[in-house]
């Protein structure tokens, strides 16, 4: 008899100390406040899978009617109970919603790339069919996912940071504030570029010579929280396997929206979906 293959990250989302990290943002990226403000409407059901440690869960909750937010991380959940003690949310996994009848949902959100630790790639597939049964006729799903051909990263700063250095350092007032302000600024631009170039360098020498990287999709390891097997796919790989499984691509959008996405460089993409519908299906 084969046996589930265990998930390698589990221990690691179900950490107090990565749920406590996870429940302290709160936060949407310009990329998806445009991307929800475009494909959710007020009074629809919502459900917020991956949920995490409810990111997402004040925007969505106050637009949707029915709002439900589902992680198969047990400390995660407990997190969004005690932010949302109000809302409900649910331990499961992407890969069964069997808790949810067929048709149940206007819309899924799983953000944060959440789908790429729905692992293996049979528990992926898994959930995209669940996703497309829970969902109405009409309704959308959206999501992000890594792009494993990046490997350019984006010199980047606060702007902010510079103008209170240079005011601790003199007055506003004086006529040697705008030349020192020119001249932090210079350094923190070359600093900033520095530190983009080794980036990109070691993020280079880690992603080119594997086959995820040639081939488009695949697993890598992502350094995050001490490492985490992570699935990533180029954005025809991502396309491709939804419309497989009755999605039809509505909207792609990078998650460095509004500066211009490249394939080298985007580190990942926002998909909207909408449900196709099946033969004999109303």
């Amino acid at each position: 008899m084969s046996h589930p293959t265990p998930d390698p990250n589990i221990l690691t989302y179900n950490s107090p100390e990565v749920a406590g990290y996870y429940a302290s943002l709160d936060y949407l990226t310009p990329c998806e406040h445009l991307l929800f403000s475009e494909n959710l409407q007020s009074g629809m059901a919502i459900l917020d899978l991956g949920v995490g440690g409810g990111r997402t869960t004040t925007y969505l909750s106050s637009l949707a009617g029915r709002y439900v937010g589902v992680d198969y991380a047990p400390e995660m959940i407990a997190a969004c109970r005690k932010k949302f003690p109000q809302l409900d949310f649910q331990v499961g996994s992407a890969a069964d919603l069997s808790m949810f009848a067929p048709s149940s949902f206007n819309a899924v959100v799983m953000a944060f790339n959440g789908i790429d630790y729905v692992i293996p790639d049979e528990s992926r597939f898994r959930a995209l069919q669940e996703i497309h049964r829970v969902l109405t006729p009409e309704g959308v799903l959206i999501f992000s996912s890594h792009n494993p051909r990046s490997i350019w990263v984006r010199a980047s700063w606060n702007p902010k940071r510079v103008p209170e250095l240079a005011s601790s350092i003199v007055s506003p007032d004086s006529a040697l504030f705008r030349p020192l302000l020119w001249l932090l600024t210079a350094v923190r631009v070359l600093f900033a570029g520095a530190q983009a170039v080794l980036r990109s360098l070691a993020r280079s020498a880690r992603r080119i010579p594997t086959r995820t990287f040639w081939q488009g999709s695949g697993y890598l390891l992502d350094p995050a929280h001490g490492g985490l097997k992570t699935h990533l796919a180029i954005p025809e790989s991502v396309v491709h396997e939804a419309n497989s499984f009755g999605f039809r691509l509505l909207r792609m959008l990078g998650d460095d929206y509004p500066c211009v996405s490249h394939p080298l460089v985007t580190d990942w993409y926002y998909y909207v979906f909408s449900k196709s519908q099946a033969r004999g299906e109303k």
